[in-house]
């Protein structure tokens, strides 16, 4: 019998994660004194719509928070009962990131829709001015975070919801200037529910993502069947059987599988060709591969689970 795996990926995952880290602390700092400013202000106004982007301001402080405790713990080493590390905790974090957005997005609307059949009086001025500061802080924080976001889920989240916080300032400005010029109260509600609605879409779409990988199910990128059939060519190997692909966490994709053999054949030489067909074809490079001859496969089909 054999055993192999490669390393490398966790290294990179690593490696990158510090510097996401470096990033997120200065969006950090951004986020929180901008959410500061457009709560008291919105308070004050008595604008929804700046409130709304107050909201998804607070979100943005507490995802990046949680991205960055996310990050501090997945690079403490593996240890005792933990032997994949703290890696899932970033997915845990995009996942509580969306819950996050879901409820403030929820609530605004909620709130939209009580005060369209009423508009409050709004103060157009410091909404405009409030609503411009914050977007500005969102661009930077945007700029911060762009690189990784195709990276990392959990960079991701909190990307996601400056994004959406973003596209909400233009919004609120827009609103603000609708009230200021022409008094129509009615642009402060509609902004909120539209900035509401904005990021429901891809929120949705990130809980999706945080959940795949919580349920370890095989990447979008990975033909399962494909793969099964493909190791099931390799010269000696005469069926493969209890194989598993699932994502660790982002850009950290595993996989598992015992392939049959003739009683001749070169354990080592089926080994490296399996580990390099899954390097090379389907980009994973840790793999927990056992090579086993028919009278072990016939012990594992015995198995129930």
């Amino acid at each position: 019998m054999g055993h192999g795996h490669g390393h490398g990926t966790a290294a990179d995952a690593v490696s990158a994660s510090g510097r996401y880290r470096r990033r997120m602390v200065g969006a950090f700092v951004i986020l929180f004194a901008f959410f500061v400013l457009e709560a008291v202000v919105g308070f004050t106004s008595s604008s929804l719509a700046l409130l709304s982007d107050a909201g998804h301001m607070l979100t943005d402080v507490l995802g990046v928070g949680m991205a960055l405790a996310a990050i501090t713990a997945a690079q403490r080493p593996t240890s005792g009962k933990r032997t994949f590390g703290l890696y899932r905790v970033e997915v845990l974090a995009a996942l509580a990131n969306a819950m996050l957005l879901f409820g403030v997005a929820g609530y605004i609307v909620y709130e939209a829709v009580d005060r369209l059949r009423q508009p409050p009086e709004v103060a157009g001025l410091p909404m405009i001015l409030t609503a411009a500061t914050g977007l500005v802080a969102n661009l930077a924080v945007f700029g911060l975070l762009r690189s990784g976001a195709d990276e990392s889920l959990n960079v991701r989240g909190a990307y996601l919801e400056v994004l959406a916080d973003t596209v909400g300032s233009v919004g609120v400005l827009f609103g603000g200037l609708l009230t200021w010029a022409f008094g129509w109260y009615l642009a402060d509600p509609i902004v909120a529910v539209a900035v509401g609605l904005f990021v429901l879409p891809r929120t949705f779409k990130l809980a999706r993502q945080a959940l795949r990988i919580l349920v370890q199910q095989a990447p979008d990128r990975v033909d399962v069947t494909e793969l099964r059939d493909e190791l099931a060519k390799l010269p000696s190997v005469t069926e493969v059987h209890d194989l598993h692909v699932w994502t660790l966490t982002s850009g950290m994709e595993v996989a598992s599988a015992h392939l049959t053999t003739g009683a001749d054949a070169d354990h080592g030489g089926v080994l490296v060709a399996a580990q390099r067909l899954l390097s090379e074809r389907y980009r994973i490079d840790h793999a927990t591969l056992q090579v086993e001859p028919a009278e072990c496969a016939r012990r594992c089909q015995a198995l129930t689970w």
